[in-house]
């Protein structure tokens, strides 16, 4: 009996696969490089691990860069965790609305506090609403100010 091989996603980048790889096992925790294959010249293959889901990041062409309707979403523990990722990631790269951005190397990211998935997952519609609100005019996510409105404190 063989094991059945692992699925990933693969994300083709403009260039520097490697380097964005070694970037997000500096800066994301549980994370690591797990295999570079150079593939060409001046093009890589490199798998690699994040949070204990495997991706494989290939250098590619504009016809190929990473799209806004795909992207990697990160659970973070609290806000300090979140500012970290936050500014480590959208350096040198754009930040979107409610959590979202895009890093140097044109991957889109979500940076998602567990503190707002249960908020915007709480039963109470009407609190649920309320924090949803708020978390629409945030670029990154304020966990402070979403729990004021979650709770009705007014600003």
């Amino acid at each position: 009996m063989t094991d059945r091989p692992n699925s990933r996603l693969c994300i083709f980048l403009k260039e520097g696969a490697e380097d964005a790889a070694s970037f997000y096992a500096a800066t994301l925790p549980e994370t690591s490089v797990d295999f570079v294959q150079p593939i060409g010249q001046n093009m890589s293959m490199v798998l690699w691990t994040c949070m204990g889901t495997r991706y494989m990041l290939m250098d590619g062409n504009e016809t190929f860069a990473p799209k806004h309707d795909h992207s990697i979403s990160v659970a973070t523990l609290d806000q300090a965790e979140t500012d970290r990722l936050w500014e480590a990631l959208s350096e040198g790269g754009s930040e979107g609305r409610c959590g979202w951005l895009c890093d140097r190397f044109g991957v889109h990211w979500q940076i998602v506090p567990t503190a707002m998935t249960h908020m915007l997952s709480d039963p109470d519609r009407d609190a649920a609403g309320r924090a949803q609100a708020a978390m629409m005019g945030m670029t990154k996510i304020d966990i402070a100010a979403m729990r004021a409105a979650f709770d009705g404190v007014s600003a």
